[in-house]
């Protein structure tokens, strides 16, 4: 393995020189370096959010792809969200009521590869039914936050245009 075509941070070596001395090929094994993004056109994850309470349970949005649910801490994943806008801005988990959730359309980091969405989306059941709320007009939505106390209160931070 050649160290020059991996990507490690000075702290993090910084760290392990200080406590295993000098930094060797065999520091890394057979670790080799790769692209993780996010400098390609597409591919790019926007938003992860998990249960507080079951662990297991991600959901992950995609800039341009849709959004994912994994069921066993992110081994698998599987598409809930193909029927709708694909560019997404953000999740969220009614974290009392897990099987809610909200999805914001419209990825926020405007670029030349992102398209605009259409509005905030909820499903009661867990991803398998889903649920226009509105804000037709928003096109970017960043960030959802479900009230504790009351949940049928939402707020999003909208870009917009």
């Amino acid at each position: 393995m050649k160290l020059r075509h991996l990507f490690i941070s000075t702290t993090f070596l910084a760290c392990i020189t200080g406590l295993q001395g000098q930094v060797t090929e065999a520091t890394f094994g057979d670790i080799a370096g790769r692209h993780i993004g996010p400098a390609r056109m597409s591919g790019r994850i926007s938003c992860i959010e998990a249960e507080s309470s079951n662990h297991d349970v991600v959901w992950v949005g995609a800039a341009g792809g849709g959004v994912w649910k994994s069921i066993n801490r992110g081994t698998t994943f599987k598409s809930v969200f193909d029927d709708y806008p694909q560019s997404i801005g953000t999740i969220a988990i009614d974290q009392n009521h897990p099987d809610t959730v909200w999805v914001g359309t419209g990825e926020v980091w405007t670029r030349n590869s992102v398209s605009a969405g259409t509005g905030i989306y909820k499903t009661t059941d867990g991803g398998g039914k889903w649920e226009y709320m509105g804000l037709p007009k928003s096109e970017r939505i960043g960030r959802i936050l479900i009230d504790p106390v009351n949940p049928d209160i939402v707020y999003a931070a909208v870009l917009g245009a």
